[in-house]
Parts: structure tokens; sequence; C-alpha cells
């Protein structure tokens, strides 16, 4: 293949082209200034990606010449989405790569960080797979950040520098993720609850925030866990060098942490930097609910927004205003359900900091059900621990309100009366 200068390469976006953009801490800061300094010659260029960890292209004054289609909303594309500068594709996180796989979003280009190649020639996209090998795999045009900084991570995750178009060399930081700075006693206290939940032996997998990292502080003493997740954080390398996290009884890629995005803090990149017990895979295969109930005790640990007293859960919105995504959630807390021995897990603060109960008679006007209420075994908060499955709606209802804040119980009792007419 012959290689195009970065300008050449980036010549080949042009108005109403469809662009992928790597995400999460992948996210090629350099190589998306250079897109976004062709601003002025572009009209509508598409914008597509997961978690954008940054606003290069919703900054309102490229607002004629960028559009971001977001497969997972952060809060740089938040406002954006909220004022109709950009938009949000409801898509399980494990069925993303069919976008791209079955042309139903066709690439004309697709812009991604990666490592130095080796002495072979192949270049790994580091931190983050998820669906970016599929948009490689599929995109017309190439182009790529060549950076000291992104870690050489084992997997899924090589790209050969011959199938690059074009590359420019740019060292830069890594976006970096430090949840332990945003942790309350509320997230610790539930953190605790999760932790009594999960049997020695179990697989783990974990969502993005504050309440997965104060769990993995509370496993200290477990025996032999195992990692099979979409994501990981910091608080994963601490149990895996005090020998906690042996990855030995997993069935799905036994002896390896195995997720297909990486993002934390800078002591995180630095562990997984050629580790070849760490293995990042396309997010077809780690969120597909048939290779996560292969595994036994499988534990899936999400959050949620809110829960309404049938079951009925919010992840994604704050009412009508969009706030992240489907993402992983209901991949994993099917797959665990399935497992045998498993335990879908949903955990949640018991009101905002505000003080709204976020267990709630019903879900707010024009929220997203993100998980529906026959997926929904295990409820946390940190009143406690309570288990759906089986119970009915006048169950679910004493049972959710039990674990409810006391200041919201009388309220919620007094609805539910009035919509189940007894409560049992």
């Amino acid at each position: 293949m012959t290689k195009m200068r970065i300008d050449q390469g980036l010549s080949c976006i042009k108005s109403g082209s469809r662009v992928f953009v790597h995400g999460c801490a992948a996210i090629p800061k350099y190589l998306s200034r250079l897109l976004a300094d062709r601003a002025d010659q572009l009209k509508r260029v598409e914008i597509i990606g997961a978690l954008p960890l940054d606003n290069t292209f919703t900054d309102p004054k490229f607002k004629n010449s960028f559009f971001v289609n977001s497969l997972f909303a952060s809060a740089y594309v938040r406002p954006a989405i909220a004022n109709g500068t950009a938009s949000y594709i409801p898509t399980f996180l494990g069925e993303m790569p069919r976008l791209f796989d079955q042309n139903i979003l066709s690439l004309d280009a697709a812009l991604v960080q990666v490592s130095p190649p080796d002495r072979h020639g192949y270049c790994s996209l580091g931190v983050s797979v998820e669906v970016t090998k599929s948009a490689v795999r599929n995109a017309k045009t190439i182009i790529a950040q060549i950076n000291r900084h992104m870690p050489r991570v084992h997997g899924d995750t090589f790209l050969h520098i011959n199938d690059i178009h074009a590359y420019v060399e740019h060292d830069e930081p890594l976006i970096e993720v430090d949840y332990s700075q945003e942790v309350t006693d509320v997230e610790r206290q539930i953190g605790r609850r999760v932790a009594e939940l999960i049997d020695d032996r179990s697989t783990l997998q974990m969502g993005v925030g504050t309440v997965p990292d104060c769990v993995l502080k509370c496993l200290e003493n477990h025996k032999d866990l195992s990692i099979a997740s979409e994501m990981i954080s910091d608080g994963v390398v601490p149990l895996i060098q005090k020998g906690v996290i042996t990855n030995r009884y997993k069935k799905f890629h036994p002896g390896k942490t195995t997720s297909t995005f990486i993002m934390g803090t800078r002591k995180l990149y630095d562990f997984v930097d050629d580790n070849p017990n760490i293995c990042l895979l396309d997010v077809a295969i780690t969120n597909d609910p048939a290779q996560i109930r292969q595994n036994t005790k499988m534990c899936s640990i999400n959050a949620a927004i809110e829960i309404d007293l049938t079951g009925q859960v919010c992840s994604e919105s704050l009412g009508t205003m969009h706030y992240s995504g489907v993402g992983g959630q209901v991949d994993f807390l099917r797959g665990a359900a399935l497992s045998h021995e498993g335990k879908p897990i949903l955990a949640l603060p018991s009101q905002t900091t505000k003080g709204i109960s976020r267990i709630v008679n019903t879900l707010k006007e024009g929220a997203g059900v993100t998980t529906t209420r026959a997926h929904v075994h295990y409820v946390v908060t940190e009143y406690g621990v309570t288990n759906l499955f089986g119970k009915n709606y006048q169950q679910r209802a004493k049972a959710l309100i039990d674990i409810a804040h006391p200041n919201h119980r009388e309220t919620l009792e007094r609805a539910a009366y009035q919509r189940f007419k007894n409560l049992y």
C-alpha cells in the first residue's frame, strides 16, 4: 500500500463523509485537532464513535462542520445532544460491530491512535478495542496517530503498519480517569454489600463508575476471582498483584483478564503494557451473552440512574435528557442470569445528592427503559440487597421500598398501595 502524507489522508474526508473516531481513553487528540483545523472547508461531516472523552467535534464553533453521532454519550456530548447539534444511536454494545460489518453505517475513514509498530510492523490499538476493530476492518481510509504513550496491549488489538493509509507520529499523554476521587461513603457501603454477594471462584464484569471501583476494593480477602468484562479500571491491578484475581476458574479465555477497553490512570496503562495476562477482544465477543454464560458464578455489576417499583431500570437518561447509553448492561445482565450460579447485580445509591429518591413509583416521563423488569435480579443500595427474580409486582414493590432511603419509604408505600392495591 502506498502511504499518503497525513494532509493527503485527511483530505480524503469531504463534506458529508462519515468518519469513525477511536473512543474512550484512546481518542487521537492530536489527529482530531488536525481534522478540526480543516473545519472551514467541511460541511456536516458525521463523526461516530463510543464514549468520546473530549469536545473537539462538539465545540459550538464547529456545529456546521461536524455532527457527532455517538454510540455511547459522555459529558462532552450531552449538551450537543440536548441542543440538537449531536445525536445518539441506541445500540447494545455487543451489537455495535454489526453496524460497520453489515454496512448499515458505511465508513469513509477511521481515525485511530496506536502504539509504535513492533519489529514485525504491528501497531496496537492499545487501551480500546471495543467497536474500533470493526471500524478498521471496514473503513475505506485508515488514518492513525502513532503515540509512544499508547501501551502495547495484547489480544484483538493489532493493526499492521501496511494497513494504515496515512499516519502522523505525535506523542501526548492518554486521557486518564480516576474514579477514586469521586467516591462517597454511600458508594463505599454499596461496594461492601455487593462484595458480600460475590463468592470465591466467581467471574466478574464491572461497569463504568465509582461503585464498581468500590466493589473491587472490598474483594481483597476473596480467592481465585476472574475477570471477563467490557472494561477494566485501576481497581483490578492490586487484586491481580495480590493473587486475588487468578482467572483460574473462568471458562472463557482461562488464565487471562479479558475486556474490550481499559480506562483509568497512567499506573493502569503501564500495568497493561505488553502484559500477556491482559487480553482485549472485539466487543462482539466480550459482550456476547452466549460467551458470558459459559463462566460459572458469573457476576455482572452495573449501575442505574433509577428503578421503578416493578423493576424497570433507566441507566441512560434523566427523563428526556440523554445522559449515557445502553452500553453493555443488558449484554452482561443476561449472560450472568444464564450462567450457572450467576448473579446479575444492579447497584445504585438510594437517592440523588439533592435528596430525590432513585427508587420511584414510575420512571420519569421520557426515561429510556435500559433494562426490562424481566432482566433484573439483584438490586443493591446502601440500605440493603434484594433479589427480584420470581417476585410479582407487589412483592417487588415491597422489596424495593425496604432498600429505599428511609425519607422516601412512606411516600413509596402510598404510591404502591394506590397502584397495586395491596403489598404482601
